[in-house]
């Protein structure tokens, strides 16, 4: 596996403090959301005023009159748009509209579930996975049962499992006589949410939850496996090799090799309720292999699965099987390998700038553990709710069924993510939190996440850092605007009920005259081939889900 790249720097500024130096990043459903009644569309007058010239007065009724054009975009017929933008120094309310709404608020909601986990567990909270037996290798280096023990480590890779396996050999094991048992019961086995989409079930973003799971690529997605087809002879079988998965999943290989001028019918999945990976269709003869992602059964037998095969690369006989249990209490448990993951500040990057929804989740059932003592959504929701309440964050308006904005249970406001934008500024961990925004207009995909692809070449880029999220008939764009004087913005932009595609064309207008407004102006370079000035025509290959969960971006 090969190493994450180094994230790019980049900037924020303190309040009342110009723009500084560099400063280092640490690290669906597919349901038509039900239009909401006209009656809910009027904008309604809730606009402090409290202004100091007549020019700022002019300048704010400008503003304000061309966010109402926008929002008047054919795009939004008929949804319902919760909009709000404020001053967070002078709590001054420059726009209002269906602030109080309760709408569906997509992969906003993670910016609540990670804020309570910094508050909760801690900027340095790391996550443990060790490698335990009941009594240590007798003389002939030799132990019963092996067990891996996972405390939901979101990042735990490949190569972080090799190592584990060496310094097992390195202990003196030679021989495990019975199973390699794999140990979850950190968290409980409740795998996905209960109004979640079954039928998402197969892709990365929709993976089952477990407190040992295995982490892929360098975005971190966990609880899947690489799935590669290659085409073969022309009416031949295609080849399907299953990654990491290989002797775990079953393979039921029904494609074809096409003809070489044919179009791909090739479609990679995992049936419900099975452990197999399905492929049906047709490759064209000399085609490129198709790479997809799908998600595994049970992560935590998959990954003492890859884990055992590790113990044998080093040297390490299992004479018994893969197996899930507990490891039973003894004082004379013999820890013979440990794993320390990156810190919990550390892994906030992966998270909210590629919109890892599984992530989020180990970090609610992680504060459930860390508040209750059990590791399930009930208990972690809770003491989210709790966090978030302690650090002033208005909640009254909140409903979170889970932690990354899957469900179609979760209910916010617009005026509530501004408000949770505004409380957290003063926060100790505040700093790396916002650095894992993603970036308007940032190439890299590790600075600008699923911002990486909009609103470059215009006033925003570099300077709006904003959560985006996109469901089916659901899309959210959140976050901070820097101001050109030291003065920030916060706003929130949540759209529901639309048809067609996000709206992301009027949330990047919208998000950059808020940048003109605080006093940017398109960068000084010229505009790459095929970008242009934006518009409120959403960009090409926009869709029903977060572009990083369809490998879009």
């Amino acid at each position: 596996m090969t190493a994450t790249p180094r994230p790019t720097p980049v900037t924020r500024r303190r309040r009342g403090e110009r723009r500084r130096g560099w400063a280092w990043l640490s690290a669906t459903a597919l349901v038509t959301v039900p239009l909401l009644p006209v009656s809910t569309l009027a904008a309604e007058p809730v606009l402090a005023d409290t202004v100091e010239s007549a020019d700022d007065a002019a300048r704010i009724d400008e503003l304000r009159a061309d966010i109402d054009a926008l929002l008047e975009d054919p795009t939004l017929e008929g949804a319902v748009s919760g909009v709000v933008v404020t001053d967070p120094d002078t709590g001054e309310r420059l726009y209002s509209r269906d602030a109080d709404t309760q709408l569906l608020p997509a992969s906003n909601l993670k910016l609540f579930s990670t804020v309570a986990a910094l508050e909760v567990l801690g900027t340095d909270h790391t996550f443990s996975t060790d490698v335990v037996v009941e009594e240590g290798p007798n003389r002939w280096g030799s132990v019963s049962d092996l067990y891996i023990v996972g405390t939901g480590d979101p990042m735990l890779s490949v190569d972080d499992l090799d190592a584990l396996a060496a310094d097992v050999a390195a202990s003196g094991v030679r021989w495990v006589k019975g199973d390699v048992v794999a140990d979850d019961t950190w968290f409980d086995d409740q795998r996905q949410v209960d109004d979640w989409d079954p039928t998402d079930e197969p892709y990365a973003y929709a993976a089952q939850i477990s407190a040992l799971t295995l982490a892929h690529g360098d975005r971190y997605d966990t609880g899947v496996t690489e799935v590669e087809v290659t085409a073969g002879a022309e009416g031949e079988p295609v080849e399907v090799d299953l990654g990491l998965a290989e002797g775990y999943m079953e393979l039921d290989n029904q494609a074809v090799t096409g003809a070489a001028d044919s179009t791909s019918t090739l479609s990679i999945t995992r049936p419900l309720g099975t452990n197999t990976i399905e492929v049906t269709g047709s490759l064209p003869e000399g085609a490129s292999p198709m790479t997809r992602v799908r998600t595994v059964d049970e992560p935590a037998a998959f990954t003492a699965h890859v884990f055992e095969e590790a113990l044998e690369r080093h040297g390490v006989v299992v004479k018994g099987n893969v197996e899930q249990g507990a490891l039973p209490d003894g004082e004379d448990n013999d820890v013979l390998a440990e794993h320390e993951s990156p810190t919990l500040v550390e892994t906030m990057p992966t998270l909210l700038k590629f919109s890892n929804n599984m992530h989020a989740e180990m970090l609610v059932k992680g504060i459930g553990q860390e508040v209750a003592g059990e590791g399930s959504w009930e208990a972690g929701l809770a003491g989210t709710q709790e966090a978030l309440t302690g650090l002033g964050v208005d909640m009254s308006d909140m409903r979170m069924h889970d932690g990354s904005g899957l469900s179609r249970g979760n209910l916010a406001t617009a005026a509530s993510v501004v408000d949770l934008y505004t409380q957290v500024r003063d926060e100790p961990w505040f700093e790396a939190w916002h650095d894992s925004l993603p970036v308007a207009g940032d190439p890299d995909p590790f600075v600008g996440g699923t911002l990486s692809g909009r609103m470059g070449g215009t006033a925003a880029e570099g300077v709006v850092s904003a959560k985006t999220g996109t469901l089916s008939g659901v899309s959210a764009l959140s976050g901070y605007v820097h101001g050109a004087d030291g003065d920030d913005l916060v706003f929130s932009v949540i759209n529901n009920g639309h048809a067609g595609s996000a709206p992301w064309g009027v949330q990047d207008a919208l998000a950059t005259r808020l940048a003109e407004y605080a006093g940017h102006t398109a960068p000084v370079r010229p505009l790459a081939r095929g970008e242009a000035e934006v518009s409120t025509t959403a960009p090409a290959g926009s869709g029903d889900l977060e572009c990083t969960w369809v490998e879009a971006c």
